[in-house]
Protein backbone atom coordinates (compact mmCIF):
# COMPACT_ATOMS: atom_id res chain seq x y z
CA UNK A 1 0.00 0.00 0.00
CA UNK A 2 1.34 3.46 -0.90
CA UNK A 3 2.25 5.88 1.84
CA UNK A 4 -0.13 8.55 0.54
CA UNK A 5 -3.07 6.16 0.43
CA UNK A 6 -2.41 5.03 4.00
CA UNK A 7 -2.28 8.64 5.18
CA UNK A 8 -5.61 9.30 3.46
CA UNK A 9 -7.18 6.26 5.13
CA UNK A 10 -6.10 7.45 8.57
CA UNK A 11 -7.59 10.90 7.92
CA UNK A 12 -10.90 9.49 6.71
CA UNK A 13 -11.10 7.02 9.58
CA UNK A 14 -10.76 9.99 11.93
CA UNK A 15 -13.71 11.69 10.20
CA UNK A 16 -11.63 14.63 9.04
CA UNK A 17 -11.53 16.35 5.68
CA UNK A 18 -8.30 17.77 4.33
CA UNK A 19 -8.96 21.32 5.50
CA UNK A 20 -9.82 20.21 9.04
CA UNK A 21 -6.66 18.14 9.34
CA UNK A 22 -4.53 20.93 7.95
CA UNK A 23 -6.01 23.42 10.43
CA UNK A 24 -5.34 21.08 13.36
CA UNK A 25 -1.70 20.87 12.30
CA UNK A 26 -1.35 24.56 11.33
CA UNK A 27 -0.51 23.53 7.77
CA UNK A 28 -1.70 25.05 4.51
CA UNK A 29 -4.53 22.88 3.10
CA UNK A 30 -2.48 22.12 -0.01
CA UNK A 31 0.08 20.20 2.07
CA UNK A 32 -2.43 17.52 3.03
CA UNK A 33 -3.38 17.03 -0.62
CA UNK A 34 0.26 16.91 -1.73
CA UNK A 35 1.20 14.31 0.89
CA UNK A 36 -1.79 12.10 0.09
CA UNK A 37 -1.16 12.23 -3.65
CA UNK A 38 2.60 11.69 -3.48
CA UNK A 39 3.50 15.17 -4.71
CA UNK A 40 5.42 15.94 -1.51
CA UNK A 41 7.52 13.64 0.67
CA UNK A 42 6.67 13.86 4.39
CA UNK A 43 9.29 14.27 7.08
CA UNK A 44 9.46 12.01 10.12
CA UNK A 45 7.82 14.78 12.13
CA UNK A 46 5.01 15.10 9.55
CA UNK A 47 4.29 11.37 9.92
CA UNK A 48 4.20 11.49 13.71
CA UNK A 49 2.01 14.61 13.82
CA UNK A 50 -0.41 13.18 11.21
CA UNK A 51 -0.72 9.95 13.20
CA UNK A 52 -1.38 11.82 16.43
CA UNK A 53 -3.85 14.22 14.83
CA UNK A 54 -5.89 11.35 13.37
CA UNK A 55 -5.97 9.48 16.68
CA UNK A 56 -3.69 6.70 15.41
CA UNK A 57 -0.29 7.18 17.09
CA UNK A 58 0.30 3.43 16.85
CA UNK A 59 0.39 3.74 13.05
CA UNK A 60 3.48 5.96 13.07
CA UNK A 61 6.01 3.12 13.24
CA UNK A 62 4.67 1.36 10.15
CA UNK A 63 4.37 4.63 8.24
CA UNK A 64 7.94 5.60 9.09
CA UNK A 65 9.12 2.19 7.88
CA UNK A 66 7.41 2.85 4.54
CA UNK A 67 8.96 6.31 4.34
CA UNK A 68 12.48 5.12 5.09
CA UNK A 69 12.47 2.21 2.67
CA UNK A 70 10.81 3.75 -0.39
CA UNK A 71 14.14 4.22 -2.15
CA UNK A 72 15.87 1.00 -1.08
CA UNK A 73 13.09 -1.57 -1.18
CA UNK A 74 13.55 -2.30 -4.91
CA UNK A 75 17.17 -2.30 -6.03
CA UNK A 76 17.77 -3.50 -9.58
CA UNK A 77 20.67 -5.94 -9.90
CA UNK A 78 22.18 -3.94 -12.72
CA UNK A 79 22.54 -1.02 -10.30
CA UNK A 80 23.56 -3.14 -7.30
CA UNK A 81 26.29 -4.90 -9.28
CA UNK A 82 27.42 -1.91 -11.34
CA UNK A 83 30.75 -1.85 -9.46
CA UNK A 84 31.16 -5.63 -9.74
CA UNK A 85 30.14 -8.71 -7.80
CA UNK A 86 32.47 -8.36 -4.83
CA UNK A 87 31.23 -5.06 -3.28
CA UNK A 88 27.79 -6.57 -2.77
CA UNK A 89 29.35 -9.35 -0.68
CA UNK A 90 30.81 -6.68 1.59
CA UNK A 91 27.40 -5.05 1.94
CA UNK A 92 25.85 -8.39 2.91
CA UNK A 93 28.59 -8.99 5.48
CA UNK A 94 27.77 -5.65 7.10
CA UNK A 95 24.13 -6.61 7.62
CA UNK A 96 25.07 -10.07 8.82
CA UNK A 97 27.37 -8.61 11.47
CA UNK A 98 24.34 -6.82 12.97
CA UNK A 99 22.02 -9.82 12.83
CA UNK A 100 21.66 -12.41 15.59
CA UNK A 101 18.93 -14.69 14.17
CA UNK A 102 18.90 -15.65 10.48
CA UNK A 103 15.81 -17.37 9.10
CA UNK A 104 16.43 -18.46 5.52
CA UNK A 105 14.14 -20.26 3.09
CA UNK A 106 15.35 -21.26 -0.36
CA UNK A 107 13.27 -23.22 -2.83
CA UNK A 108 15.70 -23.45 -5.75
CA UNK A 109 19.27 -22.68 -4.65
CA UNK A 110 21.67 -23.32 -1.78
CA UNK A 111 21.98 -20.09 0.25
CA UNK A 112 25.25 -18.23 -0.03
CA UNK A 113 26.32 -18.77 3.57
CA UNK A 114 26.23 -22.54 3.01
CA UNK A 115 27.80 -22.69 -0.45
CA UNK A 116 31.08 -24.33 -1.40
CA UNK A 117 33.54 -22.35 -3.56
CA UNK A 118 32.64 -24.40 -6.66
CA UNK A 119 28.90 -23.88 -6.20
CA UNK A 120 29.41 -20.17 -5.49
CA UNK A 121 31.57 -19.79 -8.59
CA UNK A 122 28.81 -21.30 -10.73
CA UNK A 123 26.27 -18.88 -9.27
CA UNK A 124 28.45 -15.81 -9.81
CA UNK A 125 29.32 -16.90 -13.34
CA UNK A 126 25.65 -17.21 -14.19
CA UNK A 127 24.84 -13.82 -12.61
CA UNK A 128 27.68 -12.06 -14.44
CA UNK A 129 26.51 -13.50 -17.76
CA UNK A 130 22.81 -12.83 -17.23
CA UNK A 131 23.21 -9.28 -15.94
CA UNK A 132 26.25 -8.30 -17.99
CA UNK A 133 27.90 -7.31 -14.71
CA UNK A 134 31.62 -6.62 -14.29
CA UNK A 135 32.73 -10.07 -13.25
CA UNK A 136 35.32 -10.06 -10.45
CA UNK A 137 34.25 -13.65 -9.89
CA UNK A 138 37.36 -14.71 -7.97
CA UNK A 139 37.02 -11.81 -5.52
CA UNK A 140 33.29 -12.45 -5.13
CA UNK A 141 33.84 -16.14 -4.32
CA UNK A 142 36.53 -15.20 -1.79
CA UNK A 143 34.20 -12.64 -0.23
CA UNK A 144 31.38 -15.16 0.08
CA UNK A 145 33.71 -17.67 1.72
CA UNK A 146 34.87 -15.02 4.24
CA UNK A 147 31.24 -14.29 5.09
CA UNK A 148 30.86 -17.91 6.17
CA UNK A 149 33.10 -17.34 9.20
CA UNK A 150 29.95 -16.03 10.86
CA UNK A 151 28.56 -19.58 10.98
CA UNK A 152 31.04 -20.39 13.75
CA UNK A 153 30.13 -17.52 16.04
CA UNK A 154 28.29 -18.69 19.14
CA UNK A 155 26.21 -15.49 19.32
CA UNK A 156 24.62 -16.13 15.91
CA UNK A 157 21.78 -18.55 15.17
CA UNK A 158 20.80 -19.87 11.76
CA UNK A 159 17.55 -21.60 10.86
CA UNK A 160 17.75 -22.65 7.21
CA UNK A 161 15.00 -24.36 5.24
CA UNK A 162 15.65 -25.96 1.85
CA UNK A 163 13.35 -27.83 -0.48
CA UNK A 164 14.52 -31.12 -1.94
CA UNK A 165 14.35 -29.38 -5.31
CA UNK A 166 17.12 -27.00 -4.20
CA UNK A 167 19.28 -30.08 -3.52
CA UNK A 168 18.59 -31.56 -6.95
CA UNK A 169 18.65 -28.65 -9.39
CA UNK A 170 21.75 -28.95 -11.60
CA UNK A 171 23.14 -25.47 -11.07
CA UNK A 172 26.73 -26.65 -11.26
CA UNK A 173 28.63 -29.74 -12.43
CA UNK A 174 27.56 -33.01 -10.75
CA UNK A 175 30.87 -33.48 -8.93
CA UNK A 176 30.64 -29.91 -7.60
CA UNK A 177 27.07 -30.55 -6.45
CA UNK A 178 28.23 -33.66 -4.60
CA UNK A 179 30.73 -31.51 -2.73
CA UNK A 180 27.95 -29.04 -1.94
CA UNK A 181 25.71 -31.76 -0.55
CA UNK A 182 28.54 -33.09 1.59
CA UNK A 183 29.05 -29.56 2.91
CA UNK A 184 25.39 -29.40 3.93
CA UNK A 185 25.76 -32.67 5.82
CA UNK A 186 28.62 -31.17 7.84
CA UNK A 187 26.95 -27.83 8.51
CA UNK A 188 23.75 -29.50 9.67
CA UNK A 189 25.66 -30.70 12.73
CA UNK A 190 26.85 -27.28 13.89
CA UNK A 191 25.23 -26.39 17.25
CA UNK A 192 23.94 -22.99 16.08
CA UNK A 193 22.71 -24.13 12.66
CA UNK A 194 19.28 -25.73 12.32
CA UNK A 195 18.95 -27.15 8.83
CA UNK A 196 15.53 -28.29 7.67
CA UNK A 197 14.80 -30.09 4.40
CA UNK A 198 11.32 -30.29 2.88
CA UNK A 199 11.18 -33.54 0.90
CA UNK A 200 9.19 -33.92 -2.31
CA UNK A 201 6.57 -36.10 -0.61
CA UNK A 202 5.83 -33.44 2.03
CA UNK A 203 2.39 -31.82 2.08
CA UNK A 204 2.95 -28.06 2.15
CA UNK A 205 0.73 -25.77 4.22
CA UNK A 206 2.05 -22.66 2.44
CA UNK A 207 3.28 -22.63 -1.16
CA UNK A 208 7.05 -22.21 -1.66
CA UNK A 209 6.63 -19.25 -4.00
CA UNK A 210 10.19 -17.97 -3.69
CA UNK A 211 13.15 -17.82 -1.36
CA UNK A 212 13.53 -15.15 1.31
CA UNK A 213 15.81 -14.17 4.19
CA UNK A 214 14.61 -12.81 7.53
CA UNK A 215 17.22 -10.78 9.42
CA UNK A 216 16.04 -10.82 13.06
CA UNK A 217 12.69 -9.00 12.99
CA UNK A 218 14.19 -6.03 11.15
CA UNK A 219 13.97 -6.82 7.44
CA UNK A 220 13.12 -9.38 4.78
CA UNK A 221 15.22 -9.74 1.62
CA UNK A 222 13.77 -11.34 -1.51
CA UNK A 223 15.84 -11.85 -4.64
CA UNK A 224 14.16 -11.86 -8.05
CA UNK A 225 15.71 -12.18 -11.50
CA UNK A 226 15.84 -8.42 -11.90
CA UNK A 227 16.09 -6.95 -8.41
CA UNK A 228 16.64 -7.32 -4.70
CA UNK A 229 13.61 -6.44 -2.59
CA UNK A 230 14.29 -5.03 0.87
CA UNK A 231 11.08 -5.22 2.92
CA UNK A 232 10.95 -3.56 6.33
CA UNK A 233 7.31 -2.77 7.03
CA UNK A 234 6.18 -4.52 10.23
CA UNK A 235 3.23 -6.19 8.47
CA UNK A 236 5.54 -7.57 5.77
CA UNK A 237 8.00 -8.94 8.31
CA UNK A 238 5.13 -10.51 10.24
CA UNK A 239 3.73 -12.13 7.08
CA UNK A 240 7.07 -13.65 6.09
CA UNK A 241 7.75 -14.74 9.66
CA UNK A 242 4.44 -16.62 9.72
CA UNK A 243 5.18 -18.23 6.33
CA UNK A 244 8.60 -19.32 7.57
CA UNK A 245 7.06 -20.88 10.67
CA UNK A 246 4.59 -22.87 8.56
CA UNK A 247 7.38 -24.09 6.28
CA UNK A 248 9.51 -25.01 9.29
CA UNK A 249 6.71 -27.11 10.76
CA UNK A 250 6.69 -29.48 7.77
CA UNK A 251 10.48 -29.71 7.32
CA UNK A 252 12.64 -32.64 8.41
CA UNK A 253 15.61 -32.06 10.69
CA UNK A 254 18.62 -33.91 12.02
CA UNK A 255 18.90 -37.51 10.91
CA UNK A 256 15.71 -37.28 8.83
CA UNK A 257 17.06 -34.27 6.91
CA UNK A 258 20.39 -36.03 6.32
CA UNK A 259 18.48 -39.05 5.02
CA UNK A 260 16.96 -36.86 2.29
CA UNK A 261 20.38 -35.39 1.45
CA UNK A 262 21.89 -38.88 1.30
CA UNK A 263 19.14 -39.96 -1.07
CA UNK A 264 20.02 -37.10 -3.40
CA UNK A 265 23.74 -37.96 -3.15
CA UNK A 266 23.06 -41.57 -4.13
CA UNK A 267 21.03 -40.46 -7.14
CA UNK A 268 23.67 -37.94 -8.23
CA UNK A 269 26.81 -40.04 -7.71
CA UNK A 270 26.61 -41.93 -11.05
CA UNK A 271 26.37 -38.64 -12.94
CA UNK A 272 29.41 -37.28 -11.10
CA UNK A 273 31.35 -40.33 -12.21
CA UNK A 274 30.25 -39.72 -15.81
CA UNK A 275 31.57 -36.15 -15.82
CA UNK A 276 35.08 -37.40 -15.12
CA UNK A 277 35.41 -36.16 -11.55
Amino acid sequence: MSLGRRLRELRRAAGLNGRQLAESLSWPPSKVSKLENGRQTPTDDDIRRWSDATGSPQAAEALLAVLHTREVRHAEWRDVLRAGLHPHQQKLASWEARTRLFRVFEATVIPGLLQTPDYARARFTEAARRLAAPSGIDAAVAGRMRRQDILYRADKRFHVLLTEAALRFRLCAPHAMLGQLDRLMSLSQLPNVRLGVIAFETAYTVAPWHGFWLYDDARVVVETLSAELDLRQPQEIELYGAAFQQLAQVASYGRAARTVINRVIEDLAPHAADDGA
